[in-house]
């Protein structure tokens, strides 16, 4: 996900013992590259991330409700990306903020 985003924003923190989930949406893929070939290391979240009930079964990616565990690719491995710190994206990106403040100041309300 982060990587045909680049607005997002990735925690890079400590890795702890907790291990980062993934929803229906986001199933199957690379949390770095997105990519759905060979998952072969699980992803580890800090401690700040996975605090608490409501953040220990959230996606790492877009913080739906976690479904499966999130596995790094090959590839990810390989070049060592697993080892930069937690992936889980702790802003929302810029495009869905402009949204939300378009939305407001327009005054667009469901009916």
């Amino acid at each position: 996900m982060a990587k045909h985003h680049p607005d997002l924003v990735m925690c890079r923190k400590q890795p702890g013992l907790s291990v980062g989930r993934l929803c229906i949406k986001c199933e199957g893929k690379c949390v770095i590259c997105d990519s759905f070939v060979n998952p072969v290391q699980l992803v580890r979240c800090c401690d700040e991330c996975s605090y608490g009930t409501s953040h220990s079964n959230s996606c790492v990616v877009c913080s739906a409700t976690g479904v499966s565990d999130a596995y790094y690719c090959r590839e990810c491995v390989s070049l060592e990306r697993d080892r930069d710190g937690c992936p889980k994206i702790i802003n929302l990106g810029e495009s869905r903020t402009d949204l939300f403040y378009a939305k407001k100041k327009y005054g667009f309300k469901k009916r």
